[in-house]
């Protein structure tokens, strides 16, 4: 018995070594390559052969080994040798459409045929029916790889869209490029979402001329789900911030400030916090709004994958996201790390203590009992002038200024008052 497990074992291994060695073979990290084998154990009990022939397909699409890589991730049974074998040979009827795929489009169009079983032949059937719409060639292809979904979309949908769109106004050439910046628009059906997201703008006070505009301005507008302006317009009308901010919020209309809360909410999710949660830190937080998401999602990384934080944090302090980066969170990191290791802190330096002392404060905690970290922190180091916080006041400016007396002037003056005496 015992025998027979360790023939087993080590035939289980030899699998695992064999099938390793392909995948480094055709220039896979080494370091992803078990985690890749442990999550997809199904390629253990596949043929040698048509592993290595599916690999070799799949590298003849000319695939970035990144994206690739990726490809496999999401999709493992796109190593299917008959599936792959099927798809070769039926893809070429796309050559007379884009004689040059990019390697996205080949990836989607991958994935998508695999996971629901879309035979190659419906692509260029699919892309006929786009053109025979009226789509450019250039919209075609935003299309199929941004939105390979599509294949599995019939006609009479995507007709819908359109119709939509036209009855609303926006104007016909204007549509490719709607689509060309958002093609998901394609998916969301005109009477199950797009109708009654303009009813609910609507109802919120929006004029048809104020949506037609922002949807030409920036059509993923379209995107956001039933309810979502009335939630972040809910959010706008309830700040209690600066003025300058909300001249900041507001510059490019009340319909804008909702649609740039959106993404900023979605951003936040997408690191893990819940909606509530990510409504009550923008709400905490506004000038969030004003920055730049690509801003946030540095700041979201580094605080998870740097600092080793979780994001629920940022519910007590939301400042974290309100803060310069590179001027105030990255500085004041690397002194306390400094500290850390140098055994100078005997204490846990939490988020709130990092982000919440004044500049001056943190300065004088952390940085000036050691002066060589005036070099880390970068701030109030040397003869660098601190700016006031507040300005001068009126009494310093009109007061008269002094000027050296001079034994002249002190022999003028004593016979004046002598003259006076």
């Amino acid at each position: 018995m015992a025998l027979g497990t360790t023939t087993t074992s080590q035939s289980f291994y030899r699998k695992q070594i064999s099938v390793a060695n392909l995948f480094k073979k055709f220039g896979f990290p080494s370091s992803l390559i078990p985690s890749f084998i442990s999550q997809n154990p199904s390629l253990l009990h596949s043929d040698h052969t048509q592993l290595h022939n599916s690999l070799s397909t799949l590298f003849s699409l000319r695939i970035p080994q990144n994206t690739l890589l990726s490809l496999l991730r999401d999709c493992p049974s796109v190593l299917d040798y008959p599936f792959l074998k099927n798809w070769e040979s039926r893809i070429s009827q796309l050559k007379p459409f884009f004689p040059n795929p990019s390697p996205l489009m080949l990836v989607n169009l991958l994935k998508c045929s695999r996971r629901f079983h879309v035979d190659p032949v419906q692509f260029s059937q699919k892309v006929e029916i786009l053109k025979g719409l009226g789509f450019s060639d250039a919209a075609v292809i935003r299309v199929l790889e941004g939105f390979p979904n599509v294949l599995v979309i019939g006609e009479g949908e995507i007709l819908g869209v359109v119709e939509f769109l036209v009855e609303f106004g926006v104007p016909r050439d204007e549509i490719d490029r709607v689509v060309r910046l958002f093609p998901r628009v394609l998916g969301l059906g005109a009477e199950d979402r797009l109708r009654p997201l303009v009813l609910e703008l609507r109802g919120l006070g929006f004029s048809g001329r104020e949506i037609r505009k922002e949807i030409l301005r920036d059509p993923r507008v379209l995107g956001m789900e039933i309810g979502e302006f009335s939630q972040c317009l809910k959010l706008l009308e309830g700040l209690k911030c600066r003025e300058a901010i909300k001249e900041k919020i507001f510059g490019d209309g009340l319909m804008r400030a909702c649609f740039e809360v959106k993404m900023r909410v979605d951003c936040l999710c997408g690191h893990g916090l819940i909606r509530r949660d990510a409504l009550k830190v923008l709400w905490k937080e506004p000038r969030l709004i004003t920055y730049e998401v690509e801003d946030t999602e540095k700041k979201m990384e580094f605080l998870v994958q740097r600092m080793k934080c979780g994001v629920d944090c940022l519910v007590d302090v939301p400042e974290f996201l309100g803060v310069n980066f590179e001027k105030q969170i990255v500085p004041r990191y690397n002194v306390v790390e400094y500290l850390k290791a140098k055994g100078a802190i005997g204490f846990e330096v939490g988020l709130k203590d990092l982000i919440k002392p004044s500049r001056l404060r943190f300065y004088n905690l952390y940085v000036k009992p050691y002066p060589e970290c005036e070099k880390i922190y970068g701030r109030f180091s040397g003869d660098v002038e601190v700016k006031r916080k507040h300005p001068v006041g009126m009494w310093k400016l009109f007061k008269p200024k002094k000027f050296p007396e001079t034994s002249e002037d002190v022999k003028n003056m004593k016979s004046f008052m002598d003259s006076l005496v």
